[in-house]
C-alpha cells in the first residue's frame, strides 16, 4: 500500500475524503504530502501546511473530527518526538535559563498583532461566555469572576503571577480598588502594563516568580502561565506561592488540565508556538499541591476556550490585511504568509481540541488551611 493510500484509509476512519466535497475534506496540493507526514506525523503535518501543501475549507472542523477519531494514536512515536520525550524527563526546560525562550518567540511578537484580536484587557485566557456570545463581555465576566471566587476587597493585596499585559490589574484595581502586583518577565509587556495601568494601585515587576521577595499577599493569581512552568517545577512555584501568601488568604489557578497526564507537547505546537510548554493533569497539580494548599473549588468550563478560540481566529482573519503590508527595518514583511498560515494553523488548532474536550479549562480555588465555615463556589 503506497502512502496516499495509508493516510486515505486512515482519514477515512474520521469520515475524511482527500479532495471531497466536504468543509471538513483534506484539499491536497502537494502529492509528496502522503509520504511526508507518515514519516514525521504531527510535526509534518503542521509545518506541510505552514508550507501551502494542503488546506481545508473549515480547518477547525478538520482537526475536530481526527481527534474525536484518535488518529494520533495510529501513528507510531518518531525519533524526533522519543528524543524530545527523554529531553522533557531529563531537562528542566523551564529553568530561569530556559523560561524566556517562549518570550522571545511568542509573547514579545508585537502588542499590536496581539490587541488585533484580543478584548480591550487583552485577555489571552479563555473567556467566560456564559449567557453571552460576545468575546468582549465573556472576557470582562472572567475577570469578574475570579475577583469574586477570591472575595477581592479593596484593602487587599492581590498578587498577578504573569500578567501579561495587565489586563486583570486593570479590572481588579478599577472595579474592586485593590492593590495588583503584577509580574512577567517579558520586557513588552511589562512597559505596556505599566502604561495601561497608570495611575492605578498597580506595580508592574519584570521578574520570575522564583525572584519574587518576601512580600506577603491576601489574594494569588495565575491565569495562563502554568502552563510554562513545567512539571518539573510544580512544587516548587507552589512551595513559593505558600511562602507568599497570608494565612486566610485565596490562590486562583486558571489553566489549561490534561485529562491524562503527559509531559509531551505537540511537537509542533512546541517548536512554532509554545517552546518548553506543557498543558498539566490534575494529578500533577493536585501533587505539587500535597500539604500546602486546599483544594475549596475546582471548575471547569473548558467548552467555553472553543468559542474564545474561534473568537480570536475571526479577529486575527479580519485584521490580517493590516499586518501583512507592514515591513521591518530592512524592508521584509514583518508578518508573512508563512506566518499567517502558522498562526491560522494554531489557533484553529487549539479550538478543535478544546471543542473534542481533549483540552480542559480548569479554575481552581485553592487555600491555605481551609476556609472556615466552607467555601461557597461561585459561577
Amino acid at each position: 500500500m503506497n502512502a496516499k493510500d495509508q493516510i486515505e484509509k486512515l482519514l477515512a476512519l474520521a469520515g475524511i475524503k482527500i479532495n471531497g466535497l466536504n468543509d471538513y475534506d483534506l484539499r491536497v496540493f502537494n502529492e509528496k504530502l502522503y509520504s511526508r507526514v507518515l514519516a514525521g506525523g504531527s510535526m509534518a503535518l503542521g509545518e506541510s501546511y505552514m508550507d501551502g501543501w494542503w488546506d481545508a475549507k473549515a480547518l477547525d472542523q478538520f482537526f475536530y473530527k481526527v481527534i474525536i477519531a484518535r488518529l494520533d494514536k495510529k501513528f507510531k512515536v518518531n525519533r524526533k518526538e522519543f528524543l524530545m520525550l527523554l529531553k522533557n524527563k531529563f531537562i528542566n526546560l523551564q529553568s530561569l535559563l530556559n523560561s524566556t525562550k517562549v518570550v522571545k518567540q511568542h509573547y514579545d511578537l508585537g502588542v499590536m498583532l496581539f490587541k488585533s484580536f484580543l478584548d480591550p484587557y487583552n485577555q489571552y485566557t479563555c473567556g467566560y461566555f456564559k449567557d453571552t456570545n460576545d468575546l468582549n463581555k465573556a472576557q470582562e465576566q472572567k475577570l469578574d469572576l475570579i475577583c469574586k471566587k477570591l472575595g477581592v476587597q479593596s484593602k487587599d493585596k492581590v498578587l498577578d503571577i504573569g500578567c501579561g499585559w495587565g489586563g486583570f490589574a486593570k479590572f481588579a484595581s478599577e472595579h474592586y480598588k485593590c492593590h495588583v502586583t503584577g509580574i512577567t518577565i517579558s520586557n513588552e509587556q511589562a512597559e505596556y502594563a505599566r502604561q495601561y495601568t497608570n495611575g492605578l494601585p498597580v506595580n508592574i515587576l519584570k521578574c520570575d516568580y522564583r525572584e519574587l521577595g518576601e512580600e506577603k499577599f491576601d489574594k494569588i493569581l495565575i491565569c495562563g502561565m502554568i502552563e510554562h512552568v513545567g512539571y518539573k517545577n510544580y512544587r516548587t512555584i507552589m512551595e513559593i506561592l505558600h511562602k507568599r501568601l497570608k494565612n486566610n488568604g485565596l490562590f486562583l489557578l486558571h489553566t489549561m488540565g490534561l485529562s491524562e497526564s503527559s509531559i509531551l507537547t505537540d511537537p509542533w505546537i512546541e517548536k512554532y508556538i509554545f517552546p518548553n510548554s506543557m498543558i498539566p493533569s490534575m494529578v500533577q497539580i493536585s501533587k505539587s499541591i500535597e500539604g500546602l494548599f486546599m483544594v475549596e473549588d475546582w471548575h471547569n468550563f473548558g467548552a467555553y476556550y472553543d468559542k474564545t478560540l474561534m473568537a480570536w481566529f475571526e479577529n486575527f482573519n479580519k485584521n490580517w490585511l493590516k499586518f501583512k503590508t507592514l515591513r521591518d527595518a530592512s524592508g521584509q514583511a514583518k508578518y508573512s504568509e508563512h506566518f499567517y498560515r502558522m498562526w491560522k494553523y494554531y489557533l484553529l488548532f487549539f479550538a478543535a481540541n478544546f471543542r473534542a474536550r481533549n483540552f480542559q479549562l480548569w479554575q481552581i480555588v485553592l487555600s491555605k488551611n481551609g476556609v472556615a465555615g466552607g467555601y461557597k463556589s461561585i459561577r
